[in-house]
């Protein structure tokens, strides 16, 4: 099975996505896209950057783990994003224990996190909203030493 090229990647995500907005109320795919840019900026290869268009995916409920399992992808993209996959109920340090032992992942989510703690994505943000994101944000960058 060829996998699925970039392009593709991304459309698959735009549509998985479709309709839905982030916490600022404006398309999720324009976060996809620049976590995706940011990968790619800080030197990420292709299946970085096509586990960037689809790090939320099966978290939101946007695909499913079994579309994940047989999807043409390759079997590194594939796994980088199940570890950027959030488990319900999962604990920040499991969570970034995991995406730490996946080679290439940390990258995704430095790219993930650069994008979230935007301050002028933030500053959209009610007061308590954007204090317990960035708490949030911050904590995971040190669970993952960057």
């Amino acid at each position: 099975m060829t996998p699925l090229t970039l392009a593709e990647v991304e459309a698959v995500a735009r549509a998985a996505h479709e309709g839905q907005t982030d916490k600022a109320g404006r398309p999720y795919a324009e976060h996809l896209a620049a976590v995706a840019e940011g990968v790619r900026a800080r030197g990420g290869n292709p299946e970085q950057i096509a586990a960037a268009w689809l790090h939320d995916a099966v978290e939101d409920d946007a695909l499913s783990r079994e579309w994940l399992a047989a999807a043409a992808l390759t079997p590194r993209t594939k796994a980088l994003v199940d570890a950027l996959t959030k488990r319900p109920g999962e604990e920040p340090e499991a969570y970034a224990r995991r995406i730490l032992a996946t080679p290439g992942a940390s990258l995704v989510k430095e790219a993930d996190l650069a994008h979230n703690a935007d301050p002028r994505r933030l500053a959209v943000l009610d007061g308590p909203t954007r204090e317990r994101l960035t708490e949030k944000y911050a904590r995971m960058r040190a669970l993952l030493g960057l």
